[in-house]
């Protein structure tokens, strides 16, 4: 989730797209709200790895999603439409999320982080991105409420898609869950 708009430079763009051949090199699904600017370069990257996207619209048909939200549909496997607008697919798109990952990030995003947030959710902050990810620290304090959602932060796309998957697979007992690859150290 991150940046659809605004100024978004290339090294940041790069990144993003580098996040998305991580996540789909790792045989997981890039999930973003069909939108242009950074979830559009994930899904990118994602393509340009082999792995799978899916687009989670705001809009009603493609007609909308297209000409109403000016949003892409290159690089989408997978277009899923709500017709619930900008921010009622918002919950949608979390919620089809074993893992949220911000990047960048305007108001759109803290209302993806929260909803991730207080849902507990494993969240991925992608570092040097900009945008809200240079305040989730101070927002994550000032909310002042555990929910046990695992926040990961680094700057590098592949040591953060390995710490999130450690993150999802651990049980709080210090225990592996089963994965798509098979057992960890699962224990009953």
């Amino acid at each position: 989730m991150g940046s659809a708009g605004g100024e978004l430079r290339d090294d940041v763009r790069e990144k993003v797209r580098q996040l998305g051949k991580q996540i789909a090199r790792r045989g997981c699904v890039v999930v973003t709200g069909g939108c242009p600017g950074l979830p559009f370069e994930a899904t990118r990257g994602a393509k340009e790895a082999g792995g799978m996207t899916i687009g989670i619209s705001p809009g009603l048909d493609l007609h909308e999603h297209v000409e109403r939200y000016h949003s892409p549909v290159d690089f989408l496997d997978i277009l899923i439409f709500t017709g619930s607008g900008l921010m009622g697919r918002e919950v949608i798109a979390v919620r089809s999320c074993d893992i949220l990952i911000i990047v960048g990030g305007r108001s759109g995003t803290l209302g993806e982080f929260s909803i991730a947030y207080d849902e507990g959710k494993v969240i991925g902050v992608l570092e040097g991105t900009g945008g809200i990810t240079t305040e989730i620290r101070d927002v994550v304090r000032a909310i002042r409420k555990e929910t046990g959602s695992k926040i990961v932060f680094s700057p590098d796309p592949a040591i953060l898609v390995d710490e999130l998957l450690k993150r999802f697979y651990e049980t709080e007992d210090g225990k592996f869950l089963m994965n798509a690859k098979g057992p960890g150290k699962l224990e009953s």
